[in-house]
């Protein structure tokens, strides 16, 4: 649990960190005063400053923020000698490159995590034709109604198969099909490994009716498949990661919309996003499989994290972004009073959101 808490606040911290630095940075390049850049929300456990900057570190590691000068334009003093630096005197493409900057940067974090693990090695399922003498046995699935339900993990790699009298030669499906046929009504010995922990041992009867089109069938419900490692050159896994990107981003953009809509006609069923407790539960689970399904499940959030910024929500970026675009049309700011009671709103919903679905993540655990 220590270990799952410590990774789970790692990856909040560099999710963070990069979208926070995607702002912080823009904003200095596009000569804007950048008065804090922050980890957490306050209250403030530590900073240090450096030059016209604050760096703190907050207690609330859930976000993050870069306080610019001139975000709240009724601080404003009009003798103010930064007046020129504040964020709303800068034009309006430079407002819009800060706001975006942010999304722009956790895509790219998941573009160089999707690099890396196809050059080091992605865990692709083979066919037995296809398997090298490096390849694996995971489970896929346990069966609900079968007796390895509760006991035996998916994503489980299968080191050993034995009964009393023989032992399973070829780790593959279709041999450990025919081993669980030939076996009978004997106990079965099965040993899995999950990522780098140790080795575990379960001992497990093959039962009838584990399989509906199959009900007089001994069977103990696992369905597996081969892995492999594939190694990529940095040229190919280049391509790989940028085709994993878009397909990640188009899937959360289709899923997200999907749970919308689905929102408005009182359809959605919220059971299926996670939030913050059942990121931690996630970030345990990819960790124990392995670091390239940890990397992989970091680039997921993070992409996640860069589409809900971006959508049209006061708040958020993609809301701000939306007063930007406005304002631009309509060659005048808009009054700051609708801007903060929007931004308001906004903050309220999210923490409405944030609510149901920890409420959620907490009755899955239950």
């Amino acid at each position: 649990m220590l270990v799952t808490a410590l990774l789970f606040i790692a990856v909040l911290f560099v999710l963070i960190l990069v979208h926070e630095w995607g702002h912080y940075i823009t904003a200095k390049k596009t000569r804007m005063r950048v008065d804090e850049f922050g980890i957490g929300f306050p209250p403030k456990v530590w900073s240090f400053r450096r030059g016209e900057t604050e760096y703190s570190l907050n207690a609330f590691p859930i976000g993050g923020f870069v306080r610019i000068f001139g975000e709240d334009p009724t601080a404003l003093k009009d003798d103010d000698p930064d007046k020129n630096r504040s964020f709303v005197a800068r034009p309006r493409w430079a407002q819009a490159v800060v706001l975006v900057a942010g999304v722009v940067m956790n895509v790219l974090l998941a573009w160089v995590l999707f690099w890396f693990v196809f050059m080091i090695g992605v865990p692709t399922a083979v066919t037995e034709a296809e398997a090298g003498p490096d390849a694996t046995l995971r489970v896929i699935t346990v069966a609900s109604e079968g007796p390895l339900h509760t006991v035996l993990p998916s994503n489980a790699t299968i080191t050993s198969v034995s009964t009393a009298g023989a032992t399973l030669e070829q780790l593959t499906p279709s041999k450990l099909g025919e081993f669980v046929a030939a076996a009978g009504e004997q106990e079965i010995t099965i040993t899995y490994q999950m990522g780098s922990q140790p080795e575990q041992t379960v001992n497990v009867v093959p039962e009838i009716g584990v399989i509906p089109d199959e009900p007089e069938r001994l069977a103990i419900g696992v369905s597996s498949v081969l892995i492999e490692e594939k190694r990529n050159d940095p040229i190919t896994a280049l391509r790989g990661a940028t085709e994993q990107t878009w397909g990640v981003l188009q899937l959360i953009v289709v899923s997200l919309a999907g749970l919308l809509y689905n929102s408005v006609t009182g359809q959605a069923d919220f059971s299926q996003v996670a939030g913050p407790v059942g990121i931690f539960n996630l970030v345990g689970d990819t960790a124990s499989i392995g670091l390239t399904s940890l990397l992989m499940f970091i680039a997921s959030i993070s992409l996640s994290l860069a589409v809900i910024n971006l959508f049209p929500i006061p708040a958020l970026d993609g809301g701000r972004l939306v007063f930007v675009a406005i304002e631009a049309i309509i060659r005048r700011p808009i009054d700051p009073i609708w801007t903060a009671r929007l931004n308001l709103l906004g903050f309220v919903l999210l923490i409405a959101l944030m609510i149901a679905v920890t409420y959620n993540d907490i009755l899955r655990m239950i």
